[in-house]
C-alpha cells in the first residue's frame, strides 16, 4: 500500500488517470498543494490537468495552474479519506483556494467526477 503523498502515491494517482475518460472541453489544471505544519517550506504538489476528453496528474509545481488548493497534511489526509469534504474545509478556513475561482463553479461537475477515478487509489492508500 503506498504511503499517502509518497512518490509511489502519486504514480498511482498518475496512473488512474491515464486510464480514466477526462471531460471534453478547454482543459484547465488544479494545483495541490499540502503543507507540513512543522515545516512550512515543505510541501508535496501534483497537478491534475482534465479537458479534451484526458485526464493527467503530474508531481510538483504546474507553470500555469488555473486553480489552485493549498492545505495543511492533517486536512489533505483527511479529504483525502472522506472524513472531511473539501468544502467544509474550505469554509472552516482549512482549506485555501487561489485562482480563477470561476472556473471551478463552472466545472464542478468535472470535478466530482474525480472520486470514481482516484476511488482505488483511496482504497489502496496508507496514512
Amino acid at each position: 500500500m503506498p504511503r499517502f503523498l509518497s512518490p509511489e502515491w502519486l504514480d498511482d494517482l498518475a496512473a488512474a488517470a491515464a486510464g480514466a475518460i477526462g471531460p471534453d472541453g478547454s482543459p484547465f489544471t488544479v494545483q495541490q498543494v499540502v503543507t507540513d505544519g512543522d515545516d512550512p517550506g515543505a510541501a508535496v504538489s501534483w497537478a491534475i490537468t482534465f479537458g479534451e476528453g484526458r485526464v493527467r496528474v503530474e508531481p510538483g509545481r504546474h507553470a500555469d495552474p488555473t486553480i489552485t488548493f493549498t492545505q495543511d497534511h492533517d486536512t489533505a489526509s483527511a479529504i483525502h479519506r472522506g472524513d472531511l469534504s473539501a468544502q467544509g474545509a474550505f469554509m472552516t478556513g482549512r482549506l485555501r483556494v487561489g485562482g480563477d475561482v470561476q472556473v471551478l463553479l463552472d466545472r464542478h461537475a468535472d470535478l466530482a467526477a474525480l472520486d470514481d477515478v482516484f476511488g482505488p487509489v483511496r482504497l489502496a492508500t496508507s496514512y
